[in-house]
């Protein structure tokens, strides 16, 4: 019986668990290990930041949803990895021993790059459920006394659509308090222009967000690097296209939130060998380690390289869809590996994501992420904010009843109207 160790609870590590024990059945012994004791869904954390939803409705109890189907837990984080003697140390110094360890962490979110970034520090945050309920307090605060508003992202940020997204929803809701007309509110980015997402562009991208922004009255400053926070003031050197300097602003802003650049956690980007210099995996085409043929990874964490270099650093994003196809290689590779089969399975490089606005919504289709593209498509509708609200609820529902079932391809994909998509298992 091998044991396979799961690190991380989120979008990647709770269907891993899933889709290992419907492939492999009950011969297996799978344990998940997360610093927290409840799945969140991460792309519902801009609404929790305005209280268009509670906490209760976008989080799950991890362990009863595991146990149910045979699955171990360890509601504790994991301090070191042994990857040569594969086993990991946990919090209370216990030691957990594996077969295959998936890493499926997630990001360290880099706000000390910048000074004053952050929620300890002078602006919010969405990438956690615990950051967006802190953003909705201080949200509570500023509409007693509203006045200017900066959203967007931090140098070396790679996933930008939940900026972009937090930016209309604030909007949005503003226009429906009546109170829009007293915030002025600005869009910074390190993007050398708006809808350039870390991906090049995809399709009509740039001028169709910045036509959104412009009749949503958002100004926007692009190359943009955000040097330090002050209480009510946000410094910003925006750069010309040859990285020179082209224009300091200092900002005032009575509410700001703002994406951070990502690192690897540190237990992971501490073993040697493993990690590239910001601490992400580097795995090969079947999402297994370059050096240790027992260690997989998936998601956030891993290593992509930028889409193409730019004035301010960006990376490339890692959307709901390529996890997901991250997450089924592994699984099928890792079955492979038990029955002494070589491995085949690889993840997609396509992306796909579906952006709310508020009270309408974006979605964009690159296939693969990487330009030249056989797809590269970018449409604005309601029907998007729709579509974004249903998947919410499929996706929690599958964690909920620990369903294997893979949610992009089977709704997302459909709703786009896109039949199909190579999966994993076909390259095999």
């Amino acid at each position: 019986m091998a044991h396979i160790v799961i690190l991380g609870a989120g979008i990647g590590g709770m269907p891993a668990a899933f889709e290992l024990r419907a492939r492999l059945g009950a011969a297996h012994r799978i344990t998940v290990v997360s610093a927290v004791d409840h799945f969140q869904f991460v792309p519902s954390n801009p609404w929790v930041a305005v209280g268009w939803r509670e906490r209760g409705a976008i989080t799950v109890p991890i362990a009863p949803v595991l146990r149910k189907r045979g699955i171990d837990f360890v509601a504790q984080p994991a301090t070191r990895i042994d990857a040569d003697g594969s086993f990991i140390e946990l919090q209370d110094g216990a030691r957990l021993d594996y077969d295959y360890l998936v890493i499926a962490t997630g990001p360290k979110l880099a706000f000390d790059e910048v000074p004053g970034a952050g929620p300890e520090g002078h602006t919010q945050s969405v990438c956690t459920v615990d950051h967006a309920e802190r953003a909705r307090a201080e949200y509570e605060r500023f509409l007693r006394a509203p006045g200017p508003v900066v959203v967007g992202a931090l140098p070396g940020a790679s996933c930008f659509g939940p900026a972009y997204e937090f930016a209309f929803i604030l909007s949005t809701d503003l226009q429906r308090r009546k109170l829009r007309s007293k915030v002025p509110m600005t869009f910074v980015t390190p993007e050398p222009y708006i809808g350039h997402l870390g991906l090049a562009g995809v399709g009509d991208s740039k001028s169709m967000l910045e036509s959104e922004l412009r009749s949503r009255d958002i100004r926007w400053i692009t190359n943009a690097r955000v040097t330090r926070v002050e209480p009510g003031r946000m410094f910003v050197a925006e750069l010309d296209e040859q990285g020179q300097p082209k224009k300091e602003h200092e900002l005032p802003f009575a509410y700001g939130m703002m994406l951070p650049a990502f690192r690897g956690v540190d237990p992971v980007a501490a073993v040697e060998g493993l990690c590239n210099p910001r601490g992400f995996v580097l795995v090969d085409e079947h999402q297994r380690s370059r050096r240790w043929r027992n260690i997989f990874s998936a998601g956030v964490c891993i290593a992509i390289p930028p889409v193409e270099a730019t004035p301010v650093a960006t990376g490339a994003p890692k959307t709901g869809y390529m996890i997901e196809t991250m997450v089924t290689a592994i699984v099928h590779n890792i079955e492979a590996d038990l029955a002494g089969r070589a491995a085949t399975a690889r993840g997609s490089w396509n992306a796909i994501c579906l952006a709310d606005m508020g009270d309408t919504g974006a979605a964009f289709v690159a296939l693969p992420q990487i330009p030249p593209r056989n797809v590269n498509w970018f449409r604005k509708g309601k029907w998007v904010h729709l579509a974004k609200v249903a998947f919410e609820k499929y996706f929690l529902y599958k964690v909920r009843n620990g369903s294997s079932e893979p949610v992009y391809e089977k709704y997302v994909l459909k709703a786009l109207g896109i039949e199909r998509l190579d999966r994993p298992a076909a390259t095999e």
